[in-house]
Order: C-alpha cells, then sequence, then structure tokens
C-alpha cells in the first residue's frame, strides 16, 4: 500500500519536514496493515526494514536462552520500531506482534543512513528513543533485583496506564486488550502470582 504525504505529514515526527524531505520519505515507503495477533516480524529475522506505527498497538517480545519469553516494551502510534541499523544489528531482537488490527509504515533498512543524514529530527527520534528503552530497561532491572512482585505488578500497570489509559466512567481504561499472561511478562513472574494479585486487589 502506498504512503500519502498527507500521513506523514499528521505526525508530529514529520510535521516540520518540507515538501521535498516529505516526497523521498513516501516514496521509498509503504504501508502495512497487521491484524491482532500477526507479527511484524520475528526475532532474528534479518533487517529488511525499520517502521513507524501509524495506528494500533504492537507488543514487542523477546525469547530468552533458557525459553522465557518476555515482554520487552509496547509500540504505540507514531513510535519508530525495528530501526536496527542504529544499533548495529543486521537481525531484529525480538518479535513485533500486533496487539490489535495496526497499521505500519515501513522503509527499507538500506535508506536509514541517508534518511537520518538528511532528516535531523528522525535521527533525534532514534536517539530519544533509543534513550527511552535504556530508562525502561534500567528501571524494570531495578524494580527486579530490588522490588517485591505486588510492587513490580503496581508499576507495570501504571505504566500501561499512563502510556495507553483512556479516562472513562469507572476509572481508566487500557485501550488495547492486556492479558494477566502479559503483565507476568513484562515483571518476570508467572502467570499464578500475576492472578493472584490482581484478585486480591479486586476484592
Amino acid at each position: 500500500m502506498a504512503m500519502d504525504r498527507s500521513v506523514l505529514r499528521s505526525i508530529p515526527l514529520f510535521a516540520a519536514m518540507n515538501d521535498a524531505q516529505l516526497n523521498l520519505m513516501t516514496a521509498q515507503s509503504s504501508a502495512r496493515r497487521v491484524p491482532q495477533g500477526e507479527s511484524v516480524f520475528e526475532q532474528g529475522d534479518p533487517a529488511k526494514a525499520f517502521y513507524l506505527l501509524l495506528h494500533g498497538r504492537l507488543k514487542v517480545t523477546q525469547v530468552t536462552r533458557d525459553g522465557q519469553q518476555i515482554i520487552v516494551r509496547i509500540v504505540h502510534p507514531g513510535d519508530l520500531f525495528g530501526f536496527t541499523k542504529a544499533l548495529g544489528r543486521s537481525d531484529y531482537p525480538g518479535t513485533a506482534t500486533a496487539a490489535v488490527d495496526s497499521l505500519a509504515a515501513s522503509w527499507p533498512t538500506e535508506s536509514w543512513d541517508s534518511f537520518v543524514e538528511s532528516n535531523p529530527q528522525l535521527a533525534m527520534s532514534a536517539i530519544r528513543t533509543i534513550g527511552q528503552r535504556l530508562d525502561e530497561a534500567h528501571t524494570r532491572i531495578r524494580e527486579m533485583s530490588t522490588e517485591e512482585v505486588e510492587r513490580r505488578v503496581a508499576h507495570a500497570v501504571l505504566r500501561l496506564v499512563e502510556q495507553a489509559g483512556k479516562p472513562v466512567e469507572a476509572g481508566m481504561r487500557v485501550d488495547f486488550p492486556i492479558s494477566r499472561r502479559d503483565i507476568a511478562e513484562m515483571t518476570g513472574t508467572t502467570l499464578h502470582t500475576v492472578s493472584r494479585i490482581l484478585s486480591a486487589w479486586e476484592v
């Protein structure tokens, strides 16, 4: 699916680009609908493209050497993802799966260098994204090293509400499906433990 320049113009990352820059971006881009449950790419796949989420939500998971699956991040609309060239990698370090029906724009990986050279905003966005991921990783490592499971679960839920919460009559609602297993994978604990904690909170 071809990209429309107006779509990119509406995204803060591209809002300050001139017409020539936007034309270059759209000329090499394509848009892909990703049904809920389908992956954009799999862990270990060659990194042939980098992406921008236009609509929906994605869960990025990794499988550790001992076979445990963990959720390393949630991708939100307007987020860049899969830009492994900036990380010095030739493969995807995780699997990106649509949590809801989603729409993503993509560009060939080999275009990354020329894009960031001609679009400083893109380079700065990538740096900010990498910094945010590093900060989130440090926070989660600290939580898993020093905090009880209940506090880790509480922090995970609060982060979800902050990132994707929508006001409803009863409070706040995360605007994409999130399961107890997902929370367990975010907090390095078991499904049984998360279920016990959430059930206790509901009483």
